[in-house]
């Protein structure tokens, strides 16, 4: 498999309304690898994180981040906040898309998948994304991590403040 990965920076036009969603706590959902994370020696109950998907509310302002995405080509856009908490770490894995393959039907064309994460606030100490071995620190809002599906990546807050993300998923035609 060929991962791809970009990065980009788009001008920040949302508010602080994310951080006053309906976020819920959401353990990572595939079990072989928490079992393989708790054999390498990480402490259960500190894989994942809190998120607000489209199954409620979203911002007021989630509508632009559709428009952008859908403008590049993206189909079948879904967003999701995320929060991670201080302490919160999602060691390596490559997303799955399970629910997503069966709602929009790509069974054999998973490849066609791609994940954006959009960081909502400039980064804070301890704030920490990885994507194939890159790390990303130092961040400004508005910054864009694209890959496509099945891309290695881990996440973590070992800082004091919650860490905000948007993740946007879509497929593009092959």
């Amino acid at each position: 498999m060929t991962y791809t990965v970009h990065k980009y920076q788009l001008y920040p036009f949302w508010d602080e309304e994310f951080k006053q969603l309906d976020y819920i706590h959401e353990e990572f959902n595939d079990p072989f690898a928490l079992t393989d994370w708790i054999r390498q020696g990480y402490r259960a109950g500190t894989f994942g994180g809190f998120m607000c998907d489209m199954r409620n509310p979203q911002p007021t302002w989630n509508q632009r981040f559709f428009d952008i995405f859908t403008g590049q080509g993206w189909k079948d856009v879904g967003t999701s906040y995320f929060r991670m908490d201080t302490g919160s770490i999602l060691p390596t894995h490559s997303d799955s898309y399970k629910k997503y393959v069966e709602i929009f039907n790509l069974q054999g064309r998973e490849h066609t998948i791609h994940r954006a994460i959009v960081f909502l606030e400039d980064w804070q100490p301890g704030h920490y994304l990885e994507v194939m071995g890159q790390p990303y620190v130092n961040w400004k809002a508005g910054l864009t991590v694209e890959w496509n599906y099945n891309t290695p990546h881990l996440a973590a807050n070992i800082g004091l403040t919650p860490r905000y993300t948007l993740q946007i998923t879509g497929h593009i035609n092959d």
